[in-house]
């Protein structure tokens, strides 16, 4: 994390909305909206993109791939409006929006495993690394045809990135500030990720992980 230079009672306000904001189950409204049924009782039960792709609906899919991802994003970037730039309040809005997602109030606690927003946090922190990782997690979702294989990878490669882009001959714009210190917030997203896909990783050992649009008949802990 970055030195705290924002006052302790902003930052506890920053991170009480940006985790209500990461919180909104945007995939559970979508469906509902869009009369697909209850998302919680499809495919997975989970509440991201890839499960609401088990609906068929592809409209629906991205809409909630965009919004899941936007609200992290939004998160950091409201925080360095409010605080006019400060590093530690948007790194604390992004893991606090993240939380959210996985943890969300207004889901019972039972939320989403978190790529989406992961990667619009990183967009919105470091726009380079974010869309290295974006284009590893397309890669290997179009070599694997599994989702829960590239969200794992790309969010493993994500310290790589990071620091391959603060390389010294690399051109200041892509450079990020702060840059080792972002690197634990990173690995702590990553360590969540990996906890929240564990049931992903016992079925991607045994071969039995669906692929990309497919339909499961018993729904798994989300």
């Amino acid at each position: 994390m970055p030195d705290f230079v924002t006052a302790q009672d902003t930052m506890i306000i920053i991170a009480i909305l940006s985790y209500l904001l990461g919180a909104v189950p945007f995939g559970v409204l979508i469906t509902r909206l869009m009369g697909l049924g209850d998302l919680r009782q499809i495919g997975s039960g989970n509440i991201g993109a890839t499960n609401v792709l088990r609906t068929g609906n592809k409209a629906a899919a991205l809409a909630t791939l965009l919004l899941d991802g936007g609200k992290g994003a939004l998160a950091v970037v409201l925080a360095r409006w409010w605080t006019g730039g400060a590093g530690d309040a948007a790194q604390l809005a992004g893991l606090a929006a993240f939380i959210g997602h996985l943890w969300p109030v207004f889901g019972g606690f039972r939320g989403g495993k978190g790529v989406a927003t992961f990667l619009g946090i990183l967009l919105a922190l470091a726009w380079p690394v974010g869309v290295l990782t974006c284009l590893t997690w397309l890669f290997a979702a179009i070599v694997t045809r599994i989702s829960s294989v590239a969200a794992l990878f790309s969010a493993a490669v994500t310290p790589v990135w990071l620091w391959m882009v603060n390389l010294p001959d690399m051109p200041a714009v892509f450079q990020t500030p702060n840059a080792g210190r972002m690197l634990l917030l990173v690995l702590v997203l990553t360590i969540l990720i990996y906890i929240r896909h564990s049931a992903n990783l016992v079925r991607i050992k045994m071969g039995t992980e669906p692929k990309i649009g497919a339909k499961k008949k018993t729904p798994d802990q989300p």
